[in-house]
């Protein structure tokens, strides 16, 4: 399976209820944080290499993976020595690569500065931090590689950020919590790059989606792989309520792995 890369620097000012104290990637959605079922998802079809771009309170981001087998698993502790010996170790066999990126830097400053772990003679993935979706890698993957441009993004259907009604004169019949927009596509993330995409970043300050993708389309070198299935943004506590609904529900769609 191909590198997967994920943006986990950004400030997450829209949510500063929660990310005044933790990175938004690091917001929980049940027990684990929203990275952990980004990576888990992606684990399913096979990923293991994950590099993570680091930046704002990335130190919580660090401490988190590097003492994951301690968090997850069984565990001894010798308190003469402070000797740690793990009795069970956690499922995941992730190599996970956090590259420091910058407090101020913007999406394409971050993609750039993960150049020399990410650029090679395959296409690696890349997505956003606080975004799931019940994708499918595998055609996505399928999809880049038989049309031969340097980039594929995820375009997605946005569910409305208001409940539909459908209504019988006075009497609601039908009620919808998260209608998805039947016009329209947005970027979704989920992307698959060719290190070429490299040559239109060269600065921390660039904007991955205004830096590269518009100037990709422009050359007609972005792909748009169409999905109509589950995708979730969490910019609020109303989207991090809904996405533990599912969870705790068991009804969450992101979730194909076993147990």
């Amino acid at each position: 399976m191909i590198k997967v890369a994920l943006l986990a620097g950004g400030l997450g000012t829209r949510f500063a209820e929660e990310t005044d104290s933790r990175p938004k990637p690091m917001i929980s959605i049940g027990e684990y944080p929203m990275l952990w079922h980004i990576m888990k998802y992606y684990s399913a079809f096979g990923a293991e290499d994950f590099y993570i771009a680091t930046g704002y309170k990335g130190e919580m981001i660090r401490s988190y993976f590097a003492h994951y087998s301690i968090l997850e698993g069984s565990i001894m502790v010798d308190l003469a020595t402070g000797k740690i010996e793990n009795y069970t170790l956690p499922p995941e066999t992730w190599r996970v690569h956090l590259i420091e990126t910058g407090q101020e830097s913007h999406t394409g400053g971050r993609l750039l500065r993960m150049k020399d772990w990410l650029a090679g003679p395959d296409p690696f993935m890349l997505t956003y931090g606080d975004g799931l979706s019940n994708v499918d890698i595998y055609a996505l993957l399928q999809f880049h590689r038989s049309h031969g441009k340097m980039a594929t993004l995820t375009a997605v259907r946005p569910p409305s950020r208001f409940g539909e009604m459908i209504m019988d004169g006075d009497q609601i019949v039908d009620f919808s919590e998260k209608p998805v927009r039947g016009e329209g596509w947005i970027n979704g993330g989920f992307f698959v790059l060719e290190k070429e995409v490299f040559n239109y970043l060269n600065a921390d300050s660039n904007s991955f989606e205004i830096c590269a993708l518009e100037q990709l389309a422009r050359d007609g070198q972005l792909m748009a792989f169409k999905h109509d299935g589950f995708w979730q943004c969490m910019d609020s506590l109303r989207d991090k309520r809904y996405l533990e609904s599912l969870w705790y529900e068991g009804k969450a769609p992101w979730k194909i792995w076993k147990e």
